[in-house]
């Protein structure tokens, strides 16, 4: 910044509460123009609230406001909408998706800020009746999506994409702006491959030198040190750190978010199982799913009865694939025999009355009723499926809900998985994040299912909470003995929660080895039948 300009944003004193739970106590925090921030903070520790305070997003307004003053380029403001810190130069890539999904890329950039060309009929009638300018549409996508050094087809359907590219795409839109002078990345990286992100912090790095200011939130620490130029810590709503990224470390940064040294999650311990023994609870045989983004052609594995198997691999090679397609979630074929019976395929219903459960990694999308209660989403499925929660009248002949019983389970998952919340009424989508992915363990641990797939359980959790998460699967696989199938990107969480690990590659399971093998092994067989 030059010697006596004023920061391009001032936060001060900025307080929020959300139904009388204070999440953000006087908060303060410059930021300049081309500096790099990095944000970071456990789940719940209100840097998803502080930046929609900054962009204006309606669900501020809609709770109260907020306290506290928002000075940018030396003049107070206060936005009503998004749409004002748009106009003001301010831009926000959310950590869930907002895009429409029949809509290619080129047309999402452009939504609602598409260039017209005129016609004779316009000119009569008004600029309604103008027609959209593809051609330069089509021109000016690719400009902003060459910003980010990464080939996206501009034409392609958002349905239709790789979870990478929607996520750069969104980033684009952001980037076409051309009074962007402030981008807000919320969690960019965790949806993409350790290529991509590598892609996106260069382009950080290129958005900072051209002047554009970044606030970039993310869990991954290294990427905070990589690429930022000053660290800023909040825990409980309160900002507890500010420093310059050059002089801190990791280790320094997780002490601050949890007040506390935090260890590595500890090695699985529990058993040590041979592939030849234990009876096989689990069978796939020629599996293929018609899931965009990922090639699942030809899966086959099997799982043995009380173990945990992950399954790993680079993104879009069909891990994401295989447990959305055993449970119904998108077209598959082949076989799958559970416990001696085969379940049918393309039937949701008929996996989860075998005892079968799932923890999408589409949390938002697939997992949770978010209008609902944190006790109606732990309870429902349970409620459903076997008929748990219910009390019986009239001799049975009807079933109401079980109010007490469902209290009881809802605070029990709230203690052990650590819920940031105020209480088992609230609705799951005030939770952040993380904490809304903890319910979706709770919901698929209170089924009590034999077999649990889980897919991507620490995505967007914090470095405090993904030790609690994992040592809560290893305990309910060890306290009752439910099978769990784990898919994760995280190589190094698999190998410290699972017994045995299938690597998919290709859309193919290249092999299934030991946790405890060498990293270059696992890496080989990453890239083994890649085409």
């Amino acid at each position: 910044m030059e010697k006596g300009k004023a920061p391009l944003l001032e936060l001060k004193n900025i307080k929020k509460d959300f139904f009388g739970n204070q999440v953000l106590m006087d908060i303060n925090l410059t930021v300049n123009e081309g500096e790099v921030i990095g944000l970071a903070g456990e789940n719940g520790a209100g840097k998803s609230t502080l930046m929609k305070i900054v962009f204006g997003a309606d669900v501020i307004r809609e709770t109260g406001g907020y306290g506290g003053d928002i000075i940018l380029d030396g003049e107070k403001v206060a936005f009503e909408t998004p749409f004002d810190a748009i106009n003001a130069g301010i831009g926000m890539v959310h950590q869930e998706f907002s895009l429409i999904p029949g809509f290619s890329s080129t047309e999402n950039i452009f939504l609602n800020r598409e260039p017209k060309r005129k016609n004779v009929i316009a000119e009569v009638f008004g600029e309604r009746l103008c027609t959209l300018d593809r051609s330069e549409m089509h021109v000016r996508a690719e400009e902003a999506i060459g910003r980010l050094g990464i080939h996206i087809d501009a034409d392609m359907l958002i349905k239709d994409m790789p979870v990478g590219h929607k996520q750069f795409t969104e980033i684009a839109r952001e980037l076409s702006k051309e009074n962007m002078k402030l981008l807000i990345l919320d969690e960019p990286t965790a949806v993409l491959t350790e290529k991509e992100a590598e892609i996106l912090l260069n382009s950080i790095r290129g958005m900072a030198e051209r002047g554009i200011a970044v606030i970039f939130i993310t869990h991954r620490l290294q990427e905070i040190l990589n690429v930022c130029d000053r660290v800023v810590v909040m825990r409980d709503g309160y900002l507890i750190e500010d420093v310059k990224a050059a002089e801190t470390s990791e280790a320094d940064i997780t002490r601050a978010m949890v007040g506390r040294n935090v260890d590595k999650v500890e090695g699985r311990s529990v058993k040590e199982l041979d592939p030849g023994e234990g009876k096989t609870i689990l069978s796939v045989k020629r599996l293929w799913v018609d899931m965009p983004g990922e090639t699942v052609r030809d899966v086959s594995f099997d799982v043995k009865e009380g173990e945990i198997l992950g399954i790993g691999g680079l993104a879009g090679q069909g891990k994401l694939g295989i447990p959305n397609g055993i449970m119904g979630l998108y077209e598959a074929g082949g076989t799958v025999i559970f416990d001696g019976q085969e379940i049918p395929l393309n039937a949701p219903r008929k996996c989860l009355d075998a005892s079968l459960a799932f923890v999408s990694e589409d949390r938002r999308g697939v997992g949770l009723l978010l209008d609902e209660s944190l006790g109606w989403n732990i309870a429902f499925p349970a409620m459903q499926i076997k008929d748990r929660f219910l009390k019986p009248y009239l001799g049975g002949l009807i079933k109401w809900r079980d109010e007490k019983a469902i209290e009881e389970v809802t605070q029990k998952y709230i203690k052990e998985l650590a819920i940031r919340c105020t209480g088992t009424r609230q609705k799951a989508k005030e939770l952040s994040g993380g904490n809304q992915q903890k319910v979706c363990l709770a919901k698929a641990f209170a089924l009590e299912p034999r077999l649990l797939f889980v897919s991507e359980p620490t995505r967007g959790i914090d470095v405090g909470a993904k030790a609690l998460v994992l040592e809560a699967l290893k305990r309910f696989n060890r306290e009752s003995g439910t099978t769990v199938v784990m898919i994760s990107s995280e190589l190094e969480e698999l190998r410290a929660t699972c017994d045995r690990i299938a690597i998919v590659s290709g859309g193919k399971v290249a092999e299934i080895i030991s946790a405890d093998a060498s990293s270059e092994v696992f890496g080989t067989l990453m890239v083994s039948l890649v085409r």
